[in-house]
């Protein structure tokens, strides 16, 4: 029960607030140029970290691109101009599969009672 209502309220097509959340954080990722996945942290996330480690060199380096465009902008006060903007795909996923496999590989692991292929560690 719980759950339908929890896809029901994330879900941008059944919940018009949903709906909002999600038009407003198109638009201002679009003024940067970012795509969602974008703000996920390697840090932050050792699975993340590990995810975007197998992708293809091409695609973590447009991500770092991006990020460092977004960066400048941000320190100028400005946005990316309206034509680019309007080229932009903010929820055209590349991590998404990656990152469901090293997850997928890692509950396994659990399973199995294996160690951990990572561990975070405070130096």
């Amino acid at each position: 029960m719980a759950s339908a209502f929890v896809k029901w309220l994330t879900d941008p097509r059944r919940n018009w607030f949903a709906a909002q959340h999600y038009k407003a954080l198109s638009k201002r990722l679009k003024r940067y140029g970012l795509r969602y996945e974008d703000l996920y942290d390697p840090l932050y996330d050792l699975d993340i970290k590990e995810a975007l480690n197998r992708l293809p060199r091409e695609v973590v380096d447009a991500r770092n691109q991006r990020l460092k465009r977004a960066m400048d902008l941000s320190m100028k006060h400005e946005y990316l101009p309206e034509d680019l903007q309007a080229l932009q795909t903010p929820f055209r996923s590349y991590l998404r599969d990656m990152l469901a496999l090293v997850k997928k590989e890692s509950a396994e692991r659990e399973a199995l009672g294996a160690l951990p292929l990572y561990q975070r560690t405070i130096t």
